[in-house]
């Protein structure tokens, strides 16, 4: 190959670079323009995280008599998202339903209900709480009679003890009952779940003896008082 022609292939070559990188950066450009951002996608993205903030969520304690009564009054009242019929002011652990029947356990039955405070406030269920039994019998609601039926309230915090506290001097001083209130205001140490066939009894077993006669009055008293509060 003659020196000319080297020499013209050398002098070729940067170009045919250049214009190679020319034509790229042509096609980079073109398809950008052809697939811009799509504002549409962010929003809906923050769409989505906005709707999957938390319901905000709150726990009471509740011991008023026996659990199926409590426990089918609340599940009837707005912002309660879930009762659940337990034991707790005691001391034995993992109690059943048999030992704390004894009374030897210390164990109330009780209700822990799950509630957007947002929706209905402690307060309000205070109010449920006492006007729905009788705080005044100790150890005993109607022919229920035993330690285990006694009224007690378990706070979760400092400021739901200061509530119910200042709840009950209201109510003393109002001299609403004849007879003091004996409810109990402790702090919750541990909530045991009652066993399966206690939840939800009054909603499975509405003909029931029991039930009829007992926990149906409570629903009527609790439609006539707090009608504005049910679901």
């Amino acid at each position: 190959m003659s020196s000319k022609i080297r020499a013209s292939q050398k002098k070729f070559l940067p170009q045919k670079k250049k214009l190679q990188l020319t034509t790229l950066l042509c096609l980079f450009l073109l398809s950008c323009q052809q697939n811009p951002p799509n504002p549409t996608h962010n929003t809906e993205t923050k769409n989505v995280k906005k709707s999957t903030t938390p319901t905000p969520k709150a726990l009471a304690t509740f011991g008023g008599g026996c659990f199926w009564c409590t426990e089918a009054i609340f599940e009837r009242i707005q912002g309660v998202e879930n009762v659940i019929s337990g034991y707790a002011g005691g001391s034995t652990k993992n109690p059943t339903y048999e030992q704390v029947c004894s009374g030897k356990t210390g164990h109330a039955e009780v209700v822990q209900i799950t509630y957007n405070p947002n929706i209905i406030s402690y307060v309000k269920l205070l109010e449920i709480f006492w006007k729905t039994h009788d705080p005044t019998t100790p150890n005993q609601q109607g022919n229920d009679i035993g330690p285990q039926y006694r009224s007690i309230i378990l706070y979760h915090n400092e400021k739901q003890k200061q509530l119910a506290l200042e709840f009950k001097q209201k109510l003393e001083a109002a001299k609403i009952w004849p007879k003091p209130i004996v409810t109990e205001i402790v702090p919750l140490q541990h909530f045991y779940p009652a066993e399966n066939y206690h939840q939800n009894y009054y909603q499975h077993h509405p003909n029931q003896g029991y039930c009829q006669f007992v926990i149906t009055p409570k629903i009527k008293k609790l439609e006539q008082i707090f009608a504005p509060y049910l679901k």
